[in-house]
């Protein structure tokens, strides 16, 4: 069985679901994948609704700093109407697929990164995913948000990016795409076709690499150091060819082990 979670970005999902670009790539990666995952953020659409409300939106390290009420707008955006509306785009085009988020079934449960973030945190494998297995064996297409919740039943912010990186070591999954409205990663100012760990701490700490960027190659470096070597960041997907090298053509970063690595454009039927 091979495995494919795919993160779409706050910025992409009204592409995901005005347009049929969407389901042109899945039932592309259905043809790749056996199975597929699909996990989303809300960034745009929480800060809009927030200014709306008279909320100020504020952000660390690329993290959204959540008060209580800023909670609330997450929860109702992100794991409500934006769940809700990616599953009645796949459901009405031939997909099978259900909306879930880091709360159900008691799988996840977030630690607090720290009281400057507010509810904040880090998804930590909680529970069993047999059940999510299972769903993937029937051919259902999970679609996560990432709201989580911490010990004692409080909803959680939790970055999709991260709780991407905790979901596909959960599920030991072969690819992880982040899908985005960036070309790439770039370094003092060109798009990177491939990138290692060291040339990511390098760019955070000289500046290259900024805002939401980081808790993304954050994650992208804690997958290849749990076994899953197959991790892209993009706004047009390309995959990865075992058996022939060319260069990388689509527009996308590879996040690498070493430089030398094989890849080929994913092209879209």
């Amino acid at each position: 069985m091979q495995l494919a979670i795919i993160k779409i970005s706050g910025k992409h999902i009204n592409e995901f679901i005005n347009t049929d670009k969407w389901i042109s790539l899945l039932k592309y990666f259905s043809t790749k994948y056996t199975e597929i995952v699909l996990v989303h953020g809300a960034g745009k659409s929480i800060s809009d609704w927030s200014e709306k409300l008279g909320l100020e939106t504020q952000f660390i390290n690329g993290q959204r700093v959540t008060s209580v009420k800023q909670m609330e707008i997450v929860a109702a955006i992100q794991a409500g109407v934006l769940n809700s509306q990616i599953n009645a785009k796949l459901n009405a085009n031939g997909f099978e697929s259900i909306g879930l988020s880091g709360i159900d079934r008691n799988t996840f449960t977030a630690e607090y990164f720290n009281k400057e973030l507010g509810f904040v945190g880090k998804p930590n494998l909680s529970g069993s995913v047999l059940w999510i297995k299972d769903l993937l064996k029937s051919n259902v297409i999970p679609v996560f948000s990432s709201v989580c919740k911490d010990a004692s039943g409080n909803l959680m912010n939790v970055n999709a990016d991260i709780f991407t990186e905790t979901l596909a070591v959960a599920l030991n999954a072969d690819s992880v795409f982040f899908v985005s409205d960036v070309d790439g990663v770039k370094i003092k100012g060109n798009v990177k076709k491939t990138l290692i760990e060291e040339e990511i701490i390098n760019g955070i700490v000289n500046g290259d690499i900024t805002e939401g960027m980081i808790p993304k190659l954050n994650s992208c470096i804690e997958l290849l150091k749990k076994g899953i070597n197959k991790v892209w960041i993009g706004s047009q997907i390309i995959n990865l060819s075992s058996n022939k090298k060319e260069s990388i053509n689509g527009n996308g970063t590879w996040i690498v082990s070493t430089d030398e690595s094989e890849y080929e454009l994913l092209k879209i039927a």
